[in-house]
């Protein structure tokens, strides 16, 4: 009797805003559907930029979807016969996200994640930072910086708000590449001597 073994996953698409993550994960999403295996897609019930229940890029491709208002919901609504998880916007659900991630993955589910790693002030965006390193493939997608036309890695608020989670598009954010990605604190402290960037990372005092 032959036995088949089932080796689950994690995969991890990555980027700022206007990347293509989005577009990506439909495009894996649609791979594996032509393979005839069952998919589920969740993303995040506070995104509702384009629609309330379909994933949709900024490009207008669209794929139906579940929206969950937190990660345990995941497993609750997980049916029989899925093989495949995708999970949009996943920066924005709750720390227990990883775990739901690890275990699907543990229990022979290949899971496909895509959302922002950083945040408007370049750090790691909720769990984002735990999920690449758990992840068995990272996929990280530069957007175009719309300074000077390069690769851009950062997303740039366009707004004063300083919620982490602010939901918009170009009205909102620009994306960016390192040299013209602005944040005061982190403005700031590039304009200080290397020295003195270095004397409080070494514990030396003035």
């Amino acid at each position: 009797m032959t036995h088949q073994y089932f080796h689950g996953s994690i995969e991890v698409i990555c980027g700022p805003m206007f990347s293509g993550k989005t577009e990506e994960l439909i495009r894996r999403v649609k791979r594996a559907q032509i393979a005839k295996q069952r998919v589920q897609i969740f993303k995040p019930a506070i995104d509702v930029r384009y629609d309330v229940e379909d994933v949709v890029s900024h490009s207008s491709q669209s794929i139906k979807s579940e929206p969950v208002e937190c990660a345990v919901d995941i497993l609750l609504r997980l049916k029989d016969s899925t093989r495949v998880v995708a999970i949009d916007e996943v920066q924005f659900f709750d720390e227990n996200i990883t775990t739901v991630v690890s275990k699907l993955a543990a229990r022979g589910y290949r899971v496909i994640c895509a959302g922002l790693d950083l945040d408007y002030r370049a750090q790691p965006f909720g769990p984002m930072g735990t999920l690449l390193a758990l992840a068995d493939e990272v996929v990280k997608i530069h957007s175009i910086c719309t300074v000077c036309g390069a690769p851009a890695t950062r997303s740039q608020r366009l707004s004063l708000s300083q919620e982490q989670i602010l939901l918009g598009e170009t009205d909102a954010y620009e994306a960016r590449c390192r040299g013209h990605y602005q944040y005061d604190e982190a403005e700031e402290q590039g304009l200080l001597p290397l020295e003195e960037e270095i004397r409080p990372l070494s514990g030396l005092s003035n």
